[in-house]
């Protein structure tokens, strides 16, 4: 499965949270069932942006969001928000 987030940051926080995914990507790609997880940005405004992950299926991402790993992360992320994130769990129909 995919589960994509798409975040808006306040301007002065965009570097901050670079910084935060780049130091957690490891240890999100280490939990179980994650495959991979990528920070993408939008290219029309540079405060959105979004993660891309892939999951085995969506007890492994649940389990992740349950950790306290993910409530840390969560914690600081929040706080550098300029907007409500949202959020999709997608499965692959077609390649």
């Amino acid at each position: 499965m995919v589960r994509i987030v798409k975040m808006k940051f306040q301007k002065e926080k965009i570097s901050d949270f670079k910084a935060l995914f780049e130091d957690r990507k490891e240890k999100i790609e280490s939990q179980e069932g994650c495959h991979s997880v990528a920070l993408l940005l939008d290219l029309s405004d540079p405060t959105k942006m979004f993660t891309y992950s892939i999951w085995d299926n969506e007890n492994c991402l649940n389990a992740y969001r349950h950790s306290d790993f993910f409530k840390a992360t969560w914690i600081q992320t929040k706080a550098m928000f300029d907007g409500k994130p949202e959020a999709w769990s997608l499965e692959t129909l077609a390649e």
